[in-house]
């Protein structure tokens, strides 16, 4: 997939071919392309020989910001480092979540299960992530997949923003380790909890520390452990596993 901004390609992601307009306007907004969904003009999914091409032409603000913009856009599929041009960048701090949604100990374990039970496609193909959305008020879940989980979170990001929902709603669910670029992404969402079946990555606690971001990994049946601000969440005492001393990949 190649996302075209104007004419010109800015990236190129491996990406499953479904939910393509959320992938486009997800990666827009949690890249900080755009601050929302107005500043698009125009969009269209484009088939070729080679590959699919997500055009978008932006609004005037938004397309001088964009060629302002010192990082490279690379459509990562490994540590979420990929295409960034300094250590400063790799780093970098976004605006703290206000307002953020809480979540109690009972809730986490149905948003986890509602997820696994959620990935239609990864059930026929065992090789999908997937990013959910969870809301407590009503236990609602929007969820998309794909082969890579940033493309997952960012496809996420552009239905919610499609549907005009609120991040600080609910959480962000995922299938992945919590890598320092979907801590980004989840503040550029606007939710203030991430839950993860696997561990975050040192950076990314640190990321999330500084944005007021809550973080939740190894989140499996009724046990996880919470790596910053663990005053969002509601549990009985047993239900709590402390974090064990242990290396984080940076």
């Amino acid at each position: 997939m190649a996302l075209v901004y104007d004419g010109t390609t800015v990236a190129v992601v491996m990406a499953t071919p479904a939910d393509l307009t959320d992938l486009a306007v997800g990666f827009s907004l949690t890249e900080g392309i755009i601050g929302d969904i107005g500043e698009i003009e125009e969009l269209t999914v484009v088939s070729g020989r080679d590959g699919i091409e997500l055009r978008l032409w932006l609004r005037t603000n938004a397309g001088r910001r964009l060629k302002e913009r010192r990082r490279h856009l690379v459509g990562p599929t490994g540590c979420g480092l990929c295409g960034i041009d300094s250590l400063r960048e790799a780093g970098r701090i976004v605006q703290c979540v206000e307002q953020p949604a809480n979540l109690t100990a009972e809730q986490i374990s149905t948003a986890v299960a509602t997820l696994s039970e959620s990935q239609i496609l990864n059930h026929k193909t065992r090789a999908a992530h997937a990013a959910g959305f969870f809301e407590p008020v009503g236990k609602t879940m929007t969820v998309r997949e794909d082969v890579g989980r940033h493309n997952a979170l960012d496809k996420l990001a552009g239905a919610l923003a499609t549907e005009g929902a609120s991040g600080r709603a609910g959480a962000v669910i995922l299938t992945s380790r919590i890598s320092v670029e979907m801590v980004q992404k989840t503040a550029a969402i606007g939710a203030g909890v991430v839950v993860a079946m696997s561990a975050p990555t040192a950076l990314a606690v640190r990321t999330a520390e500084a944005s007021g971001i809550t973080l939740v990994g190894i989140a499996r049946g009724d046990e996880f452990e919470i790596f910053s601000h663990p005053a969002r969440v509601f549990k009985p005492a047993a239900t709590q596993i402390e974090p064990e001393s242990r290396p984080q990949a940076n």
